[in-house]
């Protein structure tokens, strides 16, 4: 089963070393993995995307918790969540395809973020369902590159009424 493990951890030299070197001591693999400082530059945001069942991932969240980086560790599975992607998809546009690679672009809601006169690159966000679609449609016409994100997870505040 797919876990998104969020985590805040100190922003500090080496934390994302110690994180990951845990996960590999272990046997345990990192699907995807993002990180970047909060608000508060002292303190970084990190979505870890791996996979095992519910005793593997609690032996992982317990021995994050017991790294003295981490400072939360939230396990979004069975929580109400929000998570997206970015993908930058540079795709070979002869004359003849550049009009169907412009529909999809539009379809899709992404954009154009450079051009040439034989390739366009495209930015798209959003779930992965919505990524791996627009990658499925653009592969006719010649993906020269593709660079993903992995996911970004944030979980959803419940609304409490007074």
């Amino acid at each position: 089963m797919i876990h998104i493990l969020s985590l805040k951890v100190e922003n500090r030299a080496g934390a994302l070393s110690r994180i990951a070197g845990l996960f590999s001591a272990r046997g345990f693999n990192i699907d995807s993995l993002s990180v970047a400082p909060t608000a508060d530059p002292s303190v970084s945001a990190m979505t870890i995307v791996t996979h095992g069942d519910d005793a593997i991932i609690e032996q992982i969240t317990k021995q994050l918790n017991k790294l003295i980086d981490v400072i939360k560790v939230v396990d979004a599975q069975g929580r109400n969540y929000v998570h997206r992607e970015t993908a930058l998809i540079k795709i070979h546009t002869r004359p003849e395809d550049r009009a169907e690679a412009l529909r999809v672009v539009d379809i899709f809601r992404a954009n154009v973020v450079d051009s040439s006169p034989n390739s366009y690159t495209v930015e798209i966000t959003g779930d992965s369902e919505k990524v791996d679609a627009i990658i499925n449609l653009l592969r006719p016409l010649g993906i020269k590159d593709l660079v993903r994100t992995g996911k970004v997870a944030v979980t959803r505040e419940l609304n409490k009424n007074p």
